[in-house]
């Protein structure tokens, strides 16, 4: 797991089963591996999944985030306006624009590094999406 301090560690990997627990049965993939499914369905499912959950690594009591130097790269560019790829919608974190125009938004669109994480990922071994519960826990 991540560099912490053990306390701090176990605490976040402890949020993390219950995270998985409780959303696990409805997960849009494989719960034995925390791999993302591929299908449309799959696909379409977790366009909505756990929307309201909040991220294991969030400190309940301070809802600062525990792994800050170690999150993953979808927490890195979460809130201001990005593409996942080519020719995708633009999408951002609502709560951050209230009120800004479309224009207004595509003025901060974010270029990801996809190279950059396939690369680290290839590195790491590791394929397919998944998501921050499951990663903590890996």
């Amino acid at each position: 797991m991540l560099e912490l301090d053990p306390v701090v560690a176990n605490e976040v990997r402890a949020r993390a089963l219950a995270w998985i627990d409780e959303f696990g049965p409805d997960y849009p993939g494989n719960v034995r591996t925390g791999t993302l499914g591929t299908s449309e369905e799959e696909q379409a499912r977790f366009e909505e999944f756990a929307d309201d959950a909040p991220c294991p690594a969030l400190n309940p009591v301070t809802g600062l985030c525990d792994v800050y130097s170690s999150r993953p790269m979808t927490c890195r560019v979460f809130g201001p306006p990005v593409r996942m790829a080519e020719g995708d919608a633009l999408g951002c974190c609502e709560l951050c624009f209230v009120g800004a125009s479309e224009a207004e938004i595509a003025a901060c669109e974010m270029s990801i590094p996809h190279e950059m994480e396939a690369d680290l990922l290839g590195q790491c071994g590791e394929s397919g999406q998944t998501v921050v519960a499951f990663a903590l826990v890996s």
